[in-house]
């Protein structure tokens, strides 16, 4: 499949990548404060204020096939863009400012700060701690180019058929693989209970990250990493039937980590000169003194 040339709007329909995070709130809102809905009530994307939502996933599910993500693995996970320090990437990320919220100005490093010190101050061991600090360091794909689609958004596995279970299955009949009897079974290109490591997910932050730590951090933090945006089944189970049991298990971990992500977030900005000292101990515990984007 040849890339086709992307407008601007293509690229970025989103105002900021926090956008698709405060949607997911409105999808999957804190159970403390959501009594009072149906899980119906929630998965409605028809809402005007989803305009962009909606069109951003349009383009997601357009343009990631099976044969994109290779492209992007390809070009990616060579690692040859930049190498720094953890710190320092954090720091190049935080080039990510989201100016559009109203209520809450907070750049990519605090809301890291606030995932991490929220899961620390729930007495989780330190790596799970670590694993909310780093979590969305794979946003810098954005900083190479990358269109916001093939960053952010949830994630599903290429090469089989697409669950009606992911937010706006509708738009993956504009999808080449949906026509293509190789990928469009319920199984494709994979076997009952394969397991996910012998899957291959759609491109973005998290499979990024994954690839990027996968050799230094424990199992479940990778699980987490890889996984926090695959709602489609660790909310609605769509994928069952390519889970194996070791998977299953890994889940609980993923299951933990996800409240820390979406309901962290607090006006209360954290002081980083004063955190920096622990988070970067804590680097040097699990990660090299560099690591390759």
């Amino acid at each position: 499949m040849t890339q086709p040339t992307l407008t601007d709007r293509e690229r970025n329909p989103l105002a900021s990548l926090d956008e698709w995070e405060d949607d997911l709130l409105a999808r999957y809102p804190d159970p403390a404060e959501s009594k009072a809905k149906t899980k119906e009530e929630f998965r409605n994307y028809e809402a005007p204020a989803r305009d962009t939502v909606r069109e951003f996933y349009r383009l997601n599910h357009r343009y990631q096939t099976f044969e994109f993500v290779q492209q992007k693995r390809a070009e990616y996970l060579k690692f040859d863009k930049k190498e720094m320090p953890v710190w320092g990437a954090m720091e190049f990320l935080n080039t990510l400012v989201d100016d559009s919220d109203p209520d809450i100005e907070l750049d990519q490093l605090q809301h890291l700060l606030q995932t991490a010190e929220a899961i620390r101050a729930d007495g989780h061991p330190d790596w799970f701690v670590l694993t909310g600090f780093l979590h969305d360091m794979g946003k810098v794909l954005c900083l190479f180019g990358e269109p916001q689609w093939a960053v952010v958004g949830d994630t599903f596995p290429v090469g089989c058929a697409h669950s009606d279970r992911i937010v706006y299955p509708e738009f993956f009949a504009d999808n080449p693989d949906s026509q293509n009897p190789d990928y469009n079974t319920k199984y494709g290109i994979y076997s009952h209970q394969c397991g996910l490591d012998n899957v291959t997910m759609s491109w973005g932050h998290d499979e990024y990250l994954y690839q990027i730590t996968k050799d230094y951090l424990p199992e479940p933090a990778l699980y987490m990493i890889r996984y926090h945006s695959f709602y489609a089944q660790h909310r609605e189970n769509a994928y069952d039937h390519l889970l194996n049991n070791h998977d299953r298990a890994m889940f609980k971990w993923v299951d933990a980590f996800n409240p820390y992500d979406l309901y962290s977030k607090s006006p209360k900005t954290p002081v980083v000169s004063e955190l920096k000292p622990y988070y970067e101990d804590l680097i040097a515990k699990y990660l090299p003194a560099t690591v390759k984007l």
